[in-house]
């Protein structure tokens, strides 16, 4: 079975990449969207460079690179451009700039507030330090002004809002502007009490406006229980109750592979086939194949032409 991803960090990552093309290939993978991470990288100048670095490793790994989904080829693995945290560099002419440049979808924030918008964590540094739970949520503080801004401009353009690791407010903000968006990569909070993942409220508001959410692979967002049947159970659980609270329309697939440590159940790319069976033990092969690339592909044709 073939599926997409909507979230990985293949481009900043420091560490040996999970996301490699013979891994692509193993897993099935038809699309893979790689983010560049600007959040706390040095605004444009850090964006035009991660954007040479993709089209660097589209060509160094035969990549395809897309900007809308009647680009996408079957057979190959097709690459999307994104942008993870784009407070600084996300508004105005910028924008366009972004679009020329195919970025096709974008987050407004990552864990700090930034001019765009606020982070689903009120205090990151305390949940880094111990001091604030992971459950801990920012319910009052949503897009700026300029956030709004962007968010209307992206419509006009043709680019997927990703609300991932967005406040509460800042969801619902963009969701009253009655579009279809994005979770790139997030999970239930009704499975595993988490500011990173989505109250059941936001599931049904993004199944009604015709967004996705793409299901989250990070442990530590999942479950306390870290072996890998515990990972395993976690994201068939995760993925049952989006199912159920938002239909079968709604769930995809953002791995946050490179981005996150090895989830022990899906180290990588190559692990997927086996996520994508279990899937269709569960919830037959026809949602799963849904889940897998066509919700996503919906989506994608439908913003992004």
């Amino acid at each position: 079975m073939i599926y997409c991803d909507l979230h990985c960090d293949a481009l900043t990552t420091a560490e040996v990449r999970q996301v490699t093309r013979e891994r692509l290939q193993a897993g099935g993978c038809l699309l893979q969207c790689f983010a560049a991470f600007v959040a706390e990288n040095g605004g444009f100048s850090a964006f035009l460079s991660l954007a040479d670095a993709f089209d660097r490793l589209c060509a160094e790994e035969g990549y395809h690179p897309v900007l809308s989904a009647k680009e996408i080829v079957p057979g190959k693995i097709n690459a999307l451009l994104t942008v993870e945290g784009g407070g600084e560099i996300g508004d105005g002419d910028k924008l366009d700039a972004l679009c020329a440049r195919g970025v096709r979808m974008m987050s407004f924030t990552w864990n700090t507030p930034n001019g765009l918008g606020f982070p689903n964590f009120p205090d990151y540094a305390g949940v880094l330090s111990g001091r604030r739970s992971l459950a801990e949520r920012e319910s009052a503080r949503g897009l700026t002004r300029r956030g709004f801004e962007a968010a209307e401009r992206m419509g006009e353009l043709g680019m997927i809002v990703d609300v991932s690791h967005g406040s509460d407010r800042l969801f619902y903000d963009v969701a009253g502007l009655r579009r279809p968006f994005a979770a790139s990569h997030s999970g239930a909070q009704a499975v595993f009490d988490c500011a990173r993942n989505l109250t059941d409220g936001q599931i049904r508001r993004l199944a009604d406006c015709g967004g996705v959410v793409g299901l989250d692979f990070c442990a530590d967002f999942l479950s306390s229980d870290t072996s890998r049947e515990g990972q395993k159970r976690a994201i068939l659980a995760h993925a049952e109750h989006i199912l159920r609270v938002g239909g079968e329309d709604v769930l995809a697939l953002g791995s946050d592979f490179d981005g996150i440590p090895p989830n022990p159940y899906l180290k990588d790319p190559a692990s997927m086939p086996d996520l994508l069976t279990a899937f269709a033990e569960k919830f037959g092969p026809r949602r799963a194949e849904k889940i897998a690339s066509k919700n996503f592909l919906r989506l994608f044709a439908e913003v992004c032409g």
